[in-house]
């Protein structure tokens, strides 16, 4: 009898679904990855393995090198960028001195992307802003991102460079610690500073947390002129835990629009068409790259 029950479970068990077809998925962005986080799956990619500025992506990073220090969350640290080249002359709401415990200075760099906030996290942190640099690529180094290299905690700087690939890796990384899940995708943080004492409200700049339609678990948005734009997403869809990494896209939007299209892919089948003015930077780049590479 034991034996036909397993039998029976192993014929009549629903079976894994397979991944649309590729040729299904019109995407704008230079280089992706798209994994099935469960079963380890890749469903899709294109310039994986690219190096190239990856922007405030690095932010995931910063809150994991936060988090493993083991500091405390409810010190107040003061805002300080000094030791952070890249933040000279960088706009921020928040006034240099004025300090917030540590736990609101990570959502705030996480959920908001604030710079500040990302910068004098690395400034508290025991041995400064050089030994939180430092153990930003160790971490990378342990995570085998072999082809990433930071050289400081915001993603301003061009030389924080990685690929979809290990960014997938950090992602995975990343999605085990419910504090960055948590603050990533988070509508909205009221802060209060002190020193002086302001109230501010911060809000996350993937707009796609706020859609019901969406199941989001970790998300980081990231954007240069040199990076273009990039997210860094982990949501359920179509009941599976789908990493997605998108990097180097044109327009204002058009990361999350692939992010949309990625979903209606993986649901339907078909992603839909990305619009001619996206198509033709990603059209352009990839052809740049082939040329490149011969």
């Amino acid at each position: 009898m034991y034996h036909f029950i397993i039998f029976f479970f192993v014929l009549f068990a629903a079976p894994v679904e397979a991944a649309p077809d590729p040729a299904q998925l019109d995407l704008a962005s230079v280089s992706v990855l798209i994994k099935d986080l469960d079963s380890h799956e890749v469903l899709y990619e294109r310039n994986a393995d690219r190096v190239q500025p990856v922007a405030s992506l690095t932010k995931l990073m910063t809150g994991l090198v936060t988090l493993d220090g083991r500091l405390p969350m409810r010190e107040r640290i003061s805002v300080e960028v000094r030791d952070i080249p890249t933040m000279r002359n960088v706009v921020s709401r928040i006034p240099i001195g004025s300090n917030l415990p540590r736990q609101d200075m990570l959502h705030i760099a996480l959920m908001s992307s604030e710079n500040r906030a990302a910068a004098t996290l690395a400034h508290a942190y025991p041995g400064g802003a050089k030994q939180f640099i430092e153990n930003m690529n160790l971490t990378a180094q342990g995570l085998s991102m072999t082809n990433t290299q930071f050289h400081e905690p915001t993603g301003l700087s061009s030389k924080n460079r990685s690929t979809a690939s290990d960014m997938m890796r950090l992602l995975e990384a990343t999605s085990l610690y419910p504090t960055l899940s948590k603050f990533t995708t988070s509508s909205k943080r009221d802060v209060i500073f002190k020193r002086p004492r302001r109230a501010m409200a911060f809000f996350n700049t993937n707009s796609l947390v706020n859609k019901s339609a969406w199941t989001i678990q970790l998300s980081k948005t990231g954007f240069t002129d040199e990076a273009g734009r990039c997210l860094v997403l982990k949501a359920k869809i179509n009941r599976r835990n789908i990493g997605i990494v998108l990097l180097d896209s044109f327009g204002k939007r058009t990361h999350l629009a692939d992010a949309q299209r990625i979903k209606r892919w993986l649901e339907t089948g078909h992603s839909g068409k990305v619009p001619k003015g996206a198509a033709r930077y990603r059209d352009n780049k990839l052809n740049t790259l082939t040329t490149a590479s011969r």
